[in-house]
């Protein structure tokens, strides 16, 4: 029997699809809808919650995420009723970590205390940036103030709250960046997320960037300095990177991140979402249809919103642990990889690496160094058998 997942653990992830606005970076599965029917919302997500309870027994579950979009845009009621299923349908671990994520604007400090009393325990805020002109950039519809704000209401109502910040903006150098880092730090928060700007096809950005309308963006070596400066700097201010753009005073990593990159298992419920769920032994990666509309008629119509359910071969398994797991800190277990994969890594292409001064192995735990870190793609294609 496979019980691999074990390693990681287990994890519910729920996509709420909708945002007030569309940021022109994004691309998230996120939706601008004039009007949600939040009651056709609930009966497809309890509907799931109990088919996945159904197929994945009473196995302990360890946290719950509520992505999007926006969340914060639900009705406490709808979170309500949602994590009362989820606590009927699991045994749930004593930790159990609950987060939801929040842009500034959305925030109130009413409906925070009403998830906080839902069993909402941690919130991750979508701040992006500390000052104005930088937000207006980004298509926020917050301003600085209003973040700080928010943060404020966050931090009286949860006892753990994250928050994301992106780098490599237009205009933007390093000693501004810097003081922006020094002033996260400072707002008593324990764990920031901290993006490279990275302009996707399909989104406003990248069609900008395209016809040649993106200025000042920052070149190469300017954003691998800022990379470098973040993970230099926070650590000095006791907030460590966990993983590649995570960092956290110690105990407050995200522990449903954790279970992602440490390769466990996780329920994917709403549009677009994706799982990886161990059944019988075999485990499967599951996905959904991206559209709002066609994910809720589907789960109305017949009863599951998933799109596909695919066997994952057991070296496809082993190439994905690696993948997440070097991006850990800690590394990966290389034992375990080789349990997964059938046979082990390359002694000869690790010997070489760590000649590069890339990776590190002490006992059976490989992991990228601080100058393996930025090219962590090249390493994992190096490896991957």
């Amino acid at each position: 029997m496979n019980e691999d997942w074990r390693h990681g653990g287990f994890g519910l992830y729920l996509h709420w699809p909708f945002c007030a606005s569309k940021c022109p970076y994004c691309d998230f599965n996120s939706h601008v809808a004039a009007h949600i029917d939040q009651s056709r919302w609930k009966a497809a997500y309890l509907s799931e919650i109990d088919r996945l309870a159904e197929e994945t027994g009473p196995r302990v579950l360890n946290t719950v995420f509520l992505g999007g979009g926006t969340p914060s845009l639900m009705d406490p009621e709808l979170v309500d009723a949602i994590l009362g299923r989820i606590r009927a349908r699991w045994p749930v671990a004593n930790d159990l970590e609950v987060t939801l994520e929040a842009n500034p604007g959305s925030v109130e400090a009413g409906r925070f205390r009403a998830y906080a009393q839902a069993g909402v325990n941690r919130v991750s805020l979508g701040i992006q940036a500390l000052n104005d002109e930088d937000l207006r950039r980004l298509g926020r519809l917050h301003s600085a103030s209003e973040a700080r704000g928010a943060f404020e209401i966050a931090r009286s109502a949860f006892a753990r709250v994250s928050f994301d910040l992106i780098y490599a903006r237009q205009y933007q150098d390093l000693a501004a960046w810097e003081q922006e880092l020094r002033e996260a730090a400072l707002m008593a928060v324990d764990h920031l997320s901290v993006y490279q700007l990275t302009i996707e096809e399909g989104t406003a950005f990248g069609a900008r960037h395209a016809a040649g309308g993106l200025k000042g963006l920052p070149d190469d070596e300017l954003s691998a300095d800022m990379y470098l400066k973040t993970n230099e700097l926070l650590e000095e201010l006791g907030m460590p990177a966990y993983e590649i753009s995570n960092h956290a005073r110690p105990g407050a990593e995200s522990r449903h991140n954790l279970i992602y990159w440490r390769y466990g298992d996780y329920g994917g419920i709403g549009p677009g979402a994706h799982g990886r769920l161990t059944i019988d032994g075999t485990r499967y990666g599951t996905d959904t249809p991206l559209q709002p509309d066609r994910w809720l008629n589907q789960v109305e119509t017949t009863g599951s919103g998933e799109r596909s359910r695919q066997p994952i071969p057991d070296l496809d398994q082993a190439g994905e642990y690696l993948m997440m797991g070097l991006r850990l800190i800690e590394g990966i277990d290389m034992d375990r990889f080789a349990r997964l994969s059938g046979q082990p890594l390359s002694g000869s292409k690790i010997d070489r690496l760590v000649d590069l001064g890339m990776v590190e192995v002490e006992g059976s735990r490989l992991r990228a160094t601080r100058s393996g870190r930025p090219v962590l793609n090249a390493l994992i294609r190096e490896l991957l058998p």
